[in-house]
């Protein structure tokens, strides 16, 4: 990725063989040149293309906001066989949040349709399982509370709609922190100012799938940044390896 200097640092590689690659992408990094992410300075396929070098083809996308993982393929074909796992629901995908208040129930379902991309196009069917694995309540005052509360979930969406999970938790009142298009401003202005977090804090944390030569079961984590590692420790949550353990 690129820094504020300009110097370009190498980008982490979670998983490599002929067929894939898989990479934990930096919060903040667009995935590839759209009229969404407008005039980026540098962008995670080019990045990896001067990194590794060959033909490489993403195979799904994150914001550019989130972190996580994100799976290269290197060719066409494997590229088309993720593809079809990732149309027929069959890849596992599971993120970490840190959201605004304390959900309940403390896990369940948020079934709600979602537009596409386009915001105003039809909506269609969207899914995503939540468990909140941790709580914190802050001796801070915002407007007429004296304390704030916050949850660290694990999200599961079932279908893939654009910005779900950020968009789910806004419709259940519990937005993701850090969330400039659909969170609340004051409270990511808290996280910048008293725990110097200036990132949304949404993290594609494992991708379950098979791999697209050879059919073998794959699990793959991506660990989390410096700013979640912060969090955690100063929220007195459990670290990322136990966080698998509550199901």
């Amino acid at each position: 990725m690129t820094d504020a200097a300009g110097a370009q640092r190498a980008l982490e590689i979670l998983y490599a063989d002929d067929a894939l690659l898989a990479v934990n992408k930096p919060a903040g990094l667009a995935m590839h040149r759209s009229r969404l992410v407008g005039a980026a300075g540098a962008f995670l396929i080019d990045l990896l293309r001067a990194q590794v070098g060959g033909s490489l083809h993403l195979a799904h996308r994150l914001d550019r906001a989130t972190s996580g993982v994100v799976l290269v393929a290197r060719s066409a074909e494997a590229a088309a066989a993720l593809g079809r796992q990732f149309m027929g629901r069959d890849v596992r995908k599971r993120y970490l949040a840190v959201v605004r208040g304390w959900p309940e129930p403390a896990a369940g379902t948020i079934d709600y349709a979602l537009p596409d991309s386009r915001e105003h196009g039809p909506r269609k069917e969207a899914r995503t399982r939540y468990a909140r694995l941790a709580t914190v309540e802050v001796p801070i005052a915002l407007g007429r509370y004296p304390q704030q509360r916050y949850a660290l979930l694990r999200a599961e969406p079932e279908s893939g709609r654009f910005r779900q999970i950020r968009k789910h938790c806004t419709h259940i009142h519990h937005p993701v922190i850090g969330d400039s298009q659909h969170g609340r401003g004051d409270h990511n202005r808290l996280f910048k100012q008293h725990f110097a977090c200036y990132r949304m804090l949404l993290h594609a944390w494992t991708l379950a799938f098979a791999h697209p030569r050879t059919g073998a079961a794959m699990e793959l984590e991506a660990p989390l940044d410096a700013a979640w590692q912060a969090l955690l420790q100063r929220f007195g949550w459990s670290s990322a390896p136990r966080l698998r353990d509550a199901e």
